[in-house]
């Protein structure tokens, strides 16, 4: 068998492989080519990391130059040339045009690295230990990322260690249309004896990922940004799925017009699938001796070269967003379609999202499971995410043609009818 290895070495814990069980070989835009030369359209693209495509050319050729000129491929946080391009290309074509002024902090490559780092500058710049996050968030497996990740798969995979640090509160929409959740969160903070602990920052998704593609919205977001304000709780904004344009703005926060204390990016940060994070922060919050918090690949150029490549190559004007948006208006449609169909099934389905981060949510886990594996058989690549996984995810490159993301809707609309029907 061509998995045999594969099946016999690799731990247990691996998940992808166990839902599309195929080798794959090459990978090109928004399609994936397996050992047996079947072509799948790829609307997972490495769970977001991959928001410009497999092996987009510009990016592609802006590494193999770097390599073939002995650039630094690994240097600590020693300055390089590397370094250097890629701050002044995130200056230039990102904050400044946004109004934006942040410093720059290079953790860890991944996005619990960063979440870690955003949550213990929150503490070394307050003083005070708590961070609120919302029911539902995702935010990392690490311990400290994990003490405000909502999923109890994840958090019952400690081996016993409870997580500390982290208070729940009601993540939009969580108590049912019509009930608000920040009033909630509101009333504890001014009441002395509701038992919580004045937090030194919230940490939130605008749209949560793994937790079912929950989009908070604007109204609340402003909110949320105002009430931390008036009590001096600094405003995380965990942009690691939803940034780098997934929801049609380069930042996520963007759509709510708000500029959070601090904001943690990794998954499409390198637009080339390496891995790369960034935490940015407000100047005065840059409280951190030197090496308080350090790691060993904090400076990893080849994610920073492409990473300078696709925000020059993509954000230099308005195109891209523009292009989402006009795609994401597409998938929006298809899945209500679906959603509807699938109502007149008697089966509660409905659509949601922001952008090109969009889910049809089909009732239960099981129901998206068989969606899933059948659109797998006809050649597409989509996971579930959710509470029970009951949220088909189409996380597609944002590069994606229109002859592919229409293709591989057409190829999800018939795996939900053949299911179905």
């Amino acid at each position: 068998m061509l998995t045999q290895i594969l099946e016999r070495m690799e731990s247990e814990v691996r998940t992808y492989s166990r839902s599309f069980p195929v080798v794959f070989t090459e990978a090109k835009g928004a399609r994936l080519t397996a050992e047996d030369g079947k072509q799948y359209i790829d609307f997972l693209a490495g769970a977001g990391t991959l928001n410009y495509g497999h092996n987009h050319p510009k990016l592609q050729q802006a590494l193999m130059d770097y390599i073939s000129s002995n650039g630094i491929v690994h240097g600590l946080d020693m300055w390089t040339k590397a370094k250097r391009d890629y701050l002044e290309a995130l200056e230039e074509v990102i904050l400044k045009p946004r109004g934006l002024d942040y410093k720059v902090q290079l953790p860890g490559p991944t996005g619990t690295n960063v979440v870690e780092a955003a949550i213990r500058l929150a503490r070394v710049a307050t003083g005070r230990h708590n961070v609120v996050s919302f029911t539902n968030g995702f935010h990392g497996v690490t311990m400290g990322s994990l003490a405000v990740t909502g999923n109890r798969k994840f958090r019952e995979a400690t081996g016993g260690i409870p997580t500390s640090g982290g208070t729940f509160m009601p993540f939009d929409g969580y108590l049912g249309e019509g009930v608000d959740t920040l009033a909630y969160f509101e009333k504890l903070l001014g009441d002395n004896s509701s038992g919580l602990d004045r937090p030194a920052a919230v940490i939130v998704e605008t749209v949560q990922g793994e937790g079912g593609i929950n989009p908070a919205s604007i109204e609340w977001l402003q909110r949320l940004d105002q009430l931390c304000k008036r009590e001096e709780i600094l405003l995380i904004i965990d942009d690691i799925q939803a940034g780098c344009g997934r929801t049609g703005k380069f930042f996520s926060f963007e759509h709510a017009g708000i500029k959070p204390d601090m904001v943690t990016n990794s998954k499409s940060l390198s637009g080339y699938g390496l891995p790369f994070s960034h935490l940015l922060m407000r100047p005065d919050l840059d409280k951190w001796q030197p090496g308080q918090y350090n790691g060993t690949f904090r400076g990893f150029s080849l994610a920073m070269v492409t990473a300078t490549a696709a925000l020059r190559h993509f954000w230099s004007d308005d195109t891209l967003e523009r292009d989402v948006q006009r795609k994401a208006r597409i998938v929006e449609e298809r899945f209500q379609q679906l959603a509807e169909w699938l109502g007149g099934k008697g089966i509660t389905a409905s659509e949601r999202g922001r952008g090109l981060m969009r889910a049809l949510d089909v009732g239960t886990g099981d129901n998206a499971d068989k969606i899933t594996m059948e659109a797998f058989k006809r050649g597409l690549v989509i996971e579930t995410s959710g509470h029970d996984g009951q949220a088909v995810k189409c996380l597609c490159p944002l590069t994606i043609s229109d002859e592919d993301l229409l293709e591989g809707l057409d190829i999800l609309e018939s795996s939900v009818k053949h299911v179905f029907s």
